[in-house]
């Protein structure tokens, strides 16, 4: 797993989704639609949590790279899903 710094933690963290009416700068959505809270990243400790963790796009093992192209925020369960595969949604939010 690749240890990043904080500018690169923002960087990614930017590029999740922001919602109309929520702060951006506490609580965005992944890809799948997941809620996720700036204070959260790297946070795996219950099932329901709004945990977060920066994501291969294209995994390190398929040729990927660490450029902020490459990453993108994904709740912790959506991401210990896609493993080095697909993106395939674990975790998702209505509204």
């Amino acid at each position: 797993m690749t240890t990043f710094l904080g500018d690169i933690i923002r960087s990614v963290w930017n590029k999740g989704h922001i919602v109309p009416g929520v702060d951006s700068s506490l609580r965005r959505k992944d890809d799948c639609g997941a809620w996720i809270s700036w204070n959260q990243h790297g946070n795996r400790t219950a099932d329901f949590n709004e945990g977060w963790e920066i994501d291969h796009i294209r995994a390190l093992a398929n040729g990927g790279s660490d450029l902020i192209s490459n990453l993108r925020p994904l709740h912790w369960r959506n991401n210990a899903r896609k493993s080095d595969g697909s993106l395939v949604c674990a975790v998702f939010a209505r509204g």
